[in-house]
């Protein structure tokens, strides 16, 4: 089976793109599977993709690569991509054209996109003999003309998946019974081999630094904090354009000497298993990656109950703690409950390994194959694809 995951921009580093080559590698043990990135803007990828997965840009953007006679459609904005996705800026007349091409060029195979610019393109203009599966890695927290393309485009794909229950229930809500809803969530990533002790005086994060991460509201929990725990650190990995306005911010609450903006890692799994707790206030996530990898090393977490995420991997009492959405007071007890109870940092931190296990990569991929293989047998007329059908639909694959 020739399995292509559609990405806005693939040679960049976050969540989405993590999970996505995560899934693409595993699912390369059984089929062909390629990675394609709709724009380029980096000489190398941002993250480490399994070789025997094929990496594509449709459109190089990197400046010294762009020819002259393509500057203006550079300039110009797209056509394609609904201008309410928060990427929209990101595309533009040489993307869509390279979009578009691409989409009336595939013609087989199963083709996943990854957010809801992407799949509206893809309800529109993919071929019918192409299984399109649209994904999106935030929740329906959308402005209403972004929901509205989607109530109306979306039930021309042949699947929609969501991370979380209540997302799928949303879209089931808003597409109605004849579009088929599916919720697959992230797989954490390999368990590393390396467990966090949880003695070290240290609480971590991370994540992009934009205003939807809510670090400003970790910088004010741990400013009411600090001064109790004098030997503990506050440690926030991870750039964006939001950085000057937190190291300001950690100037102004007067926690310079105790919190620190990292930058991004390459060995984020190692800073994780060097610290003790694990912390998130993101005011908005989809499925939150993150919380995985720091449970996949032992760390409790301590996180927001913003939409949606945090409460369907945290268990509230067993592995971490769920606060209700900004109730800073509320954090900063749970937070310090963690930092100064060395007994429940481990019990919390047994409990959150045994939760990453459960999304293992394996697991997930199987239930991605299941669901290709009864689309494609859906669309072609066939017998059901499962795998379950036993070895000969998996050899007929």
């Amino acid at each position: 089976m020739i399995i292509r995951f559609l990405i806005a921009h693939a040679y960049s580093v976050g969540g989405t793109i993590r999970t996505t080559f995560q899934t693409a590698g595993k699912l390369a043990d059984d089929h062909d599977v390629e990675v394609m990135s709709v724009y380029r803007l980096r000489d190398r990828p941002g993250l480490e993709l399994d070789p025997r997965v094929r990496l594509r840009a449709l459109t190089d953007l990197r400046p010294a690569r762009v020819r002259r006679a393509a500057r203006p459609a550079v300039s110009r904005p797209s056509r394609l991509i609904h201008p309410a996705d928060a990427r929209y800026p990101m595309f533009n007349l040489l993307t869509d054209a390279a979009l578009m091409r691409f989409l009336k060029s595939t013609r087989d195979g199963v083709l996943v996109g990854t957010r809801p610019g992407l799949n509206l393109a893809m309800a529109r203009h993919a071929r019918a003999g192409v299984v399109r599966i649209g994904q999106d890695h935030m929740n329906l927290d959308y402005p209403s003309a972004l929901l509205s393309a989607i109530a109306e485009r979306y039930p021309r794909l042949d699947a929609v998946n969501a991370l979380t229950e209540d997302t799928a229930a949303g879209y089931r809500e808003l597409l109605g019974p004849a579009t088929r809803v599916v919720c697959i969530p992230n797989a954490a990533p390999p368990l590393p081999g390396r467990r966090a002790a949880l003695d070290a005086p240290v609480v971590v994060a991370a994540g992009g630094l934009t205003r939807r991460k809510g670090f400003d509201r970790l910088l004010q929990a741990w400013a009411r904090l600090a001064p109790d725990h004098p030997d503990w650190r506050l440690r926030i990995f991870g750039d964006g354009p939001y950085r000057g306005e937190l190291e300001q911010h950690i100037d102004d609450l007067g926690i310079r000497r105790s919190a620190r903006l990292c930058g991004h890692s390459q060995r984020l799994l190692d800073e994780l298993a060097g610290a003790s707790v694990f912390a998130m206030t993101s005011r908005k996530e989809g499925f939150p990656m993150v919380i995985l990898e720091a449970m996949s090393v032992g760390l409790p977490v301590v996180a927001y109950d913003c939409p949606t995420g945090p409460r369907d991997i945290v268990s509230d009492g067993v592995d971490g703690h769920v606060v209700p959405d900004g109730r800073t007071r509320l954090f900063t007890e749970a937070l310090g409950g963690l930092m100064q109870d060395a007994d429940r940092r481990r019990r919390f931190g047994v409990a959150a390994l045994e939760k990453a296990t459960q999304y293992r990569i394996d697991a997930i991929a199987d239930r991605w194959d299941d669901c290709f293989r009864e689309l494609a047998a859906a669309k072609d007329g066939s017998a059901t694809g499962s795998r379950h059908g036993g070895a000969t639909a998996r050899a007929r694959a």
